[in-house]
């Protein structure tokens, strides 16, 4: 597999799933330095063409499929995090306090709070939907919603869980897909895996093995201190 962690050396959703299970975490777009992205990997013809080689299909696929935890994680951007990683990553990363504790500590914001408990009442719902029934449908809470969708990605209490295809009254295709979202408990649940045990500590002690035999130096260093480990 070596040969296709190259910039253009991965052609296929398969070769991609190998990548992500050896290295555990990575971005969409260049992020962590030394570390290979799924922009990076991939070839620039490939994206947006809706064929079975486009990355940016992949990217909802992986959850959807559960090999992959998705979303804004790390310094908001997209993220990709193995399986097998995703329980201690959520652990080490994710709050430990109830986002109802963390709003009342003034830790959490109250559009974060309601997007929050529409999504725990309609797991799988879209953004579309999300919007609606967060009443948060006008155009100038569209600022509002989307740091609330990122800021519940960032603390591991939701995940983006696969698109959507838009359809029409007839039940026909009709427009842009919908990124939908689901609890991470709730996706963890229907792909088998179960929360980490361990303390956070642990998580982090987990984690930093694992990157110890396939990351290099400055990666290592570079998310240890995004993410105050």
């Amino acid at each position: 597999m070596e040969n296709v962690e190259v910039q253009g050396g991965v052609t296929t959703y398969k070769e991609m799933a190998e990548v992500i299970a050896k290295l555990g975490i990575v971005p969409l777009a260049s992020l962590i330095p030394e570390h290979p992205s799924l922009n990076g990997l991939t070839k620039a013809e490939n994206w947006h063409t809706g064929s079975e080689l486009d990355p940016w299909r992949w990217r909802a696929q992986f959850p959807g499929e559960g090999l992959a935890g998705y979303g804004k994680f790390i310094k908001k951007k997209a993220i990709l995090v193995s399986r097998d990683w995703f329980p201690a990553f959520v652990k080490a990363v994710g709050s430990s306090k109830e986002l109802e504790e963390r709003y009342n500590n003034g830790l959490a914001s109250r559009e974060a709070l309601t997007l929050l408990q529409v999504i725990r009442a309609n797991e799988g719902i879209d953004t579309r939907q999300l919007r609606s029934l967060g009443d948060m449908k006008a155009k100038e809470k569209k600022t509002a919603f989307d740091n609330a969708v990122t800021e519940l990605q960032g603390t591991l209490d939701t995940v983006i869980s696969g698109v959507q295809a838009r359809q029409n009254d007839l039940g026909e295709v009709n427009g842009w897909s919908s990124t939908s979202f689901e609890t991470v408990g709730h996706w963890m649940g229907i792909h088998g895996l179960t929360p980490y045990e361990g303390s956070r500590e642990e998580a982090i002690a987990w984690l930093r093995s694992r990157m110890d035999a396939t990351w290099s130096p400055a990666a290592i260093a570079w998310i240890s201190k995004a993410l105050s480990w």
